[in-house]
């Protein structure tokens, strides 16, 4: 269902804490980079999914290389051309999401095959409008939470071992010198279904929390 005209649209952003933004890159001059800043500043989890640029970072946040199984989708914006777009929703429908969310196409990102396809599943969307724009045009504002974020690659000597970092919401970093194996904030560490935050998970002691867990193994 197309919710640009619905007067709940607003009410309903507001309670979806986090935002993937597809096409979000280190290209700072492209719009879908300077969203990531702009709803992270008002209050949103923003999360930059951009594969070739995976394990940088914009604005303190830092960017994953896909939309991961299992972590949390509240809302999903597509900064990408059509052929793109339709791969991704493709995608999404196909893992038979429990509560589906928010299709957010940028405009020039929709074209009606997958549209159709949203339409046919149930599934709310909003085109023909940005999201930054119609945040500020309606004073949209979230309470802000940051959350620390982790970052695994593999070790410079080619000796198969891997380094584990953690990282404040603020830290801005370069991309990586070596492969990168995952990425992710705590909200992702916990619902991510990848075999290295499971790996975390399994480490935790008792009576430890998993973000000091997390801190602990980076140490």
């Amino acid at each position: 269902m197309n919710l640009k005209t619905d007067p709940n649209l607003g009410s309903s952003l507001i309670n979806r804490r986090s935002i993937h933004i597809l096409g979000a890159g280190l290209n700072k001059e492209r719009n879908a980079h300077k969203a990531v800043g702009e709803l992270s500043k008002k209050g949103w989890r923003s999360v930059p999914v951009h594969p070739r640029d995976a394990g940088a970072t914009i604005s303190g946040m830092p960017i994953r290389y896909e939309i991961e199984r299992d972590v949390e989708l509240d809302v999903v914006v597509l900064f990408l051309a059509p052929e793109r777009t339709r791969n991704v929703v493709r995608n999404l429908l196909l893992r038979e999401i429990e509560n589906p969310p928010l299709i957010w196409f940028q405009p020039g990102a929709e074209d009606e095959t997958t549209i159709s396809w949203l339409n046919d599943a149930g599934w709310d969307f909003v085109y023909n409008d940005c999201i930054v724009k119609y945040v500020e045009r309606n004073d949209l504002r979230r309470t802000i939470s940051q959350f620390p974020w982790f970052r695994q690659v593999q070790d410079k000597d080619d000796s198969g071992c891997s380094i584990w970092t953690v990282h404040e919401a603020s830290d801005d970093v370069d991309l990586p010198n070596t492969k990168l194996e995952w990425v992710g904030d705590l909200v992702d560490l916990l619902l991510s279904s990848n075999v290295i935050p499971k790996y975390i998970r399994s480490l935790v002691n008792e009576n430890e929390s998993l973000e000091g867990c997390a801190r602990r193994l980076a140490s």
